[in-house]
């Protein structure tokens, strides 16, 4: 291997911030990609193989770029941008481009936007569609980006209201003790969505909206019998609806709505042997033009990235137990071939 060296300025103000504390983002460049780093009186030099040289400049200037607009470099920004590097369907200088796509921001002025190639076209496909399912791991962004969306499309007067709903299905415990109302026994399964309007909207106006009716948060069953016109309707945990309850809702959207409907298959709280009402909506509405799907991966996780380490084990070790039962049976039916 032929040892090449690339040098290029690199302002000595937004070393702190793209390096990360004890230089630990330059070290991560340097393992994942064989180089070595130099940093020395506002240059940098780069030692490696031409092609490892080449895509560490990509990632050093796309992590300066995002550190140049404001941005706090952070590891899963230094991970994502090292896992683009690595794939032949997409670039680095993307991440750049998704720093631009700014849907609206937090009551405390944090801009809220799609961090990952997944997350974008996730935007992109609510903007264009009626209905869009969002599926995927936790720590994807997919009720959390929907809200954002939402939000907005209130703000502007595009829909006079929002609703939001998730089934009230306990996970794997049973709550139906706990004292209160009816509202108050909900409320728990809810809380996920009222975090993610406080954070956004702020707790007083939503509050004001909510006593005006213009912001419902409601489970699902509130839904049966309504007709739903001019609203933006997020249905979250949708994993853990009943093929009826889907249809359901589905069949409530009216004229000038917009729903959303968000899940992960692989965390369902239905009883043993039911079916999703998610999974089996995939497969009836697959072929409708008007309904967008995106499929988020473990590599959309914006969480901590132990976040997206385990939602990857999880995947491998459920892959792992589908391809032994698919063996187990292949080997059953060739011994009843076999008498």
């Amino acid at each position: 291997m032929n040892i090449s060296e690339m040098e290029f300025p690199f302002p000595a103000e937004h070393a702190g911030n793209v390096f990360g504390q004890f230089d630990a983002n330059m070290k991560k460049i340097e393992k994942t990609l064989h180089v070595t780093i130099i940093f020395r009186d506002d240059r940098m030099k780069l030692i490696g193989s031409e092609d490892a040289c080449k895509k560490a400049k990509e990632v050093i200037d796309s992590l300066l770029t995002l550190s140049k607009r404001g941005n706090d470099i952070t590891e899963q920004n230094v991970n994502y941008t090292l896992s683009l590097s690595m794939s032949e369907s997409a670039s680095v200088s993307s991440i750049r481009e998704l720093d631009q796509d700014i849907i609206c921001h937090t009551i405390m002025g944090k801009p809220i936007k799609p961090k990952t190639m997944g997350q974008k076209a996730y935007v992109d496909t609510i903007s264009e569609k009626m209905i869009v399912f969002g599926v995927g791991p936790a720590g994807t962004g997919k009720t959390y980006l929907a809200m954002a969306k939402a939000i907005t499309a209130f703000k502007n007067n595009e829909v006079n209201r929002i609703i939001l709903t998730r089934p009230a299905i306990e996970a794997g415990e049973k709550l139906g003790f706990l004292p209160g109302d009816l509202q108050s026994k909900v409320d728990p399964y809810l809380r996920p969505l009222y975090d993610a309007l406080y954070e956004i909207m702020g707790a007083d106006s939503f509050v004001k909206n909510m006593e005006k009716g213009l912001i419902e948060v409601a489970p699902l069953a509130y839904m049966r019998g309504r007709t739903l016109d001019n609203a933006y309707i997020i249905l979250d945990e949708a994993q853990n609806t009943t093929p009826a309850q889907m249809k359901m809702f589905l069949t409530r959207i009216g004229f000038g709505s917009k729903a959303i409907i968000t899940g992960d298959l692989s965390q369902k709280d239905l009883p043993d042997g039911s079916r999703s009402g998610l999974d089996e909506s995939l497969r009836v509405l697959r072929k409708i033009d008007e309904i967008g799907v995106c499929r988020l991966t473990s590599d959309d996780v914006v969480r901590h990235p132990l976040v997206q380490k385990i939602v990857t084990a999880y995947d491998n070790y459920e892959k792992a137990k589908e391809d032994k039962e698919k063996a187990k049976k292949r080997k059953y039916n060739r011994k009843e071939e076999n008498r």
